[in-house]
């Protein structure tokens, strides 16, 4: 018995997979990317008897067969020769629907234990499920009932992990009719000739006679005698004559009632108030983030005032070249502090968001908005990366790999940033707290919603002029709405906000620096003015591109310049230019709006809400363009990407500005 073993966490979307992957591993996460693809992998280790488990947690998929980057993913990590067993969680209330990729993992040879995971939606049905006869008609596997948002049973699941594994699988033999077994007994003989070390023969010879596209690729073999055509859909039918046969036998309706998310989804995916009620959702979620978030902020406000004036007078004490104060204390300490008394803010938006996830409602968002999707070219699916767009856009771009077609990716790349992400959040927090009193929550919300509606009017152009027809078909599974998990939900934030405090002693840092260095010196060296600056000149030159925005001023050249490197420096630029040592406090608000006054009288509410549009829409952020390049492999796109979103933004605020300006 090996003293370490690697098991990889299979299972359809929405299953619990990753509530479980936590429970089993904790805050022992170690995050990376699959080798050659742009997909995040998330690995953990937990330990039982002795052993150390070394846990993979794989996207979510409904099968082997490969049509997407994550299925394709999925596939290769549980061919690994490393991958010792195989967790197979299964939503237990949806039985029929789980045990097809569960049966094919089963063909693969390699020991699999299932996880009967959300057991208490069983018992809440109605339904109880035979657990002595459920093994013995999957070859004798384990079969474990778990609750991994209870956390209970992940003891006896690490315990049968163990001893499966000692004990070995024995090959799963499913009844095909003679006709196909006869045809895969031959590929498999033909399969071992060719490569005889390798492992889950009969599986590749299933795929073989299903004319699988990826195995025949990695493994040309010449089966034309064999393989008249593709045998893929007799192979479905075998396994879900079956699966029909096994719930038959295992799974008991006591007694039959209407769930509870029955009763919910009548009104939450209801095609007329579906898309109100969402709408209604996001609303309450910003006026938490705006009511809430703001009386917390003034905590870190009192901290950050009595940082800067601690380290101003140690810096004083020791006889500090003025420069150099000015640099750390109104450059850096200015810069990043004045971001993170936003905090509170983000915080609110991230627990929001993970609490709307984690309970089951944000694949209905998608759903609903098949329909309007649809009119544009795309399917509900590419709402998911726009809905992760509100957190942050670099996984909202990546989640775009979970498209078919190459046509709806780069569509729906080129859309997403649209979605307000949490950088964005400052901005917003700072201008309409300015110029916009106690409706400060609705203008920050309006620019979400016009974030979606100029996503959606930018595909249906797209479309309009896309040759082809695009695939709209929508494949998604609507999970049980559940209680939010406080385990899962602490994680999610926590990794949120450990990003932006990362992003905060990085890149917004090394900006703060860079913006003081820009502010503070000019073609006579160090300048006593900002007007005299090298930043100033450059804002200058801008000036009349942006006046007919209502953004005519060198500082808010400089500001949405520095904001490509990071949304949140935009909020730091103005704390730099203004001197300013917290832009979200109320002296500090007025500091920046006398600032934005002295250089522009007629500076106001319009003129703010015209800057907060031209963020919203304007180029995405440096991490961004990196993650697009990536994802779509084309440099090309990527720079027409960014011209036509800083076309579009520029048009957006002069059209916004110019009606404003008749009333």
């Amino acid at each position: 018995m090996k003293d370490h073993i690697r098991v990889a966490c299979v299972g359809n979307p929405n299953c619990g997979k990753t509530t479980l992957f936590n429970a089993l591993t904790g805050s022992r996460l170690k995050v990376a990317n699959w080798p050659g693809v742009t997909v995040e992998k998330v690995e953990g280790k937990t330990e039982y008897e002795g052993v150390e488990i070394q846990l993979v947690d794989t996207p979510g998929i409904y099968s082997l067969t490969c049509y997407t980057i994550e299925e394709k993913v999925t596939r290769n990590c549980v061919l690994e020769d490393d991958i010792d067993v195989i967790i197979n969680i299964v939503d237990a209330s949806s039985l029929e629907r789980n045990l097809y990729l569960t049966l094919q993992l089963l063909e693969l040879g390699k020991p699999v234990v299932l996880a009967l995971n959300m057991m208490d939606i069983v018992k809440e049905r109605g339904m109880e499920i035979d657990l002595h006869r459920l093994p013995e008609m999957l070859g004798h596997i384990p079969v474990v009932p778990v609750s991994a948002a209870r956390r209970e049973g992940l003891g006896i699941l690490l315990h049968a992990v163990i001893h499966h594994y000692e004990e070995g699988m024995e090959e799963y033999l499913l009844d095909y009719p003679p006709q196909i077994e006869d045809k895969i007994e031959k590929l498999q003989v033909m399969f071992r000739a060719q490569y005889p070390t390798h492992a889950a023969q009969r599986w590749h010879a299933i795929k073989l006679l299903e004319m699988d596209e990826e195995v025949t690729k990695d493994h040309p073999i010449q089966v034309t005698d064999i393989v008249d055509r593709s045998y893929e859909k007799e192979i479905i039918q075998c396994k879900y004559a079956h699966i029909e046969t096994i719930v038959a036998e295992t799974l008991f309706y006591k007694k039959g009632r209407r769930g509870g998310t029955d009763r919910a989804d009548a009104l939450l995916t209801h095609p007329v108030w579906g898309i109100p009620i969402f709408l209604l959702i996001m609303a309450l979620v910003f006026f938490l983030t705006f009511t809430v978030g703001d009386a917390l902020k003034g905590i870190l406000e009192m901290g950050l005032e009595a940082l800067s004036e601690a380290v101003r007078g140690i810096l004083q004490a020791v006889h500090t070249a003025s420069w150099l104060q000015s640099l750390v204390v109104d450059g850096i300490l200015m810069g990043v502090g004045g971001i993170l008394t936003f905090l509170p803010n983000i915080c609110i938006l991230f627990l929001a968001l993970a609490i709307l996830e984690d309970s089951g409602y944000m694949a209905r968002v998608a759903y609903v908005m098949d329909s309007v999707m649809g009119k544009v070219g795309l399917s509900g699916k590419a709402f998911l990366p726009m809905i992760l767009g509100f957190g942050c856009t670099v996984p909202a771009i990546m989640a775009t790999r979970a498209l078919e077609t190459e046509s709806d990716r780069r569509k729906t790349m080129l859309i997403t940033p649209f979605m307000s992400c949490s950088a964005r959040l400052p901005v917003y927090v700072l201008f309409s707290g300015m110029f916009f009193g106690k409706y400060s929550a609705l203008a920050a919300l309006s620019m979400y919603v016009v974030g979606m509606v100029i996503a959606i009017l930018s595909a249906l152009v797209i479309n309009r002029f896309q040759k082809g027809k695009a695939n709209n078909s929508l494949l998604i599974e609507l999970p049980e709405y559940k209680r939010p998990n406080p385990r899962t939900i602490r994680i999610y934030v926590w990794n949120k906000l450990k990003d932006y405090l990362t992003k905060a002693g990085t890149t917004i840092f090394l900006a703060s620096i860079v913006i003081w260095f820009v502010l503070n010196f000019g073609p006579a060296g160090l300048v006593e003015r900002p007007a005299d600056s090298f930043g100033a000149i450059l804002g200058r030159w801008l000036e009349p591109v942006l006046a007919p925005a209502g953004l005519g001023m060198w500082q808010i050249a400089v500001a949405l310049i520095s904001g490509i490197s990071a949304k949140e420096v935009v909020v730091t630029s103005f704390s730099v230019l203004f001197g300013v040592g917290d832009a979200g406090n109320g002296a500090g608000l007025t500091a920046v709006m006398e600032g934005l006054r002295a250089a522009n009288p007629d500076f106001g509410p319009l003129n703010a809400y015209c800057l907060m549009l031209f963020c919203l829409l304007y180029v995405p952020c440096a991490a961004t363009l990196a993650t697009v390049k990536k994802e779509s492999g084309s440099l090309v796109f990527t720079l027409k990407m960014m011209a036509f979103e800083l076309i579009l933004a520029w048009c957006a605020a002069v059209l916004v500005f110019q009606i404003g300006s008749l009333f």
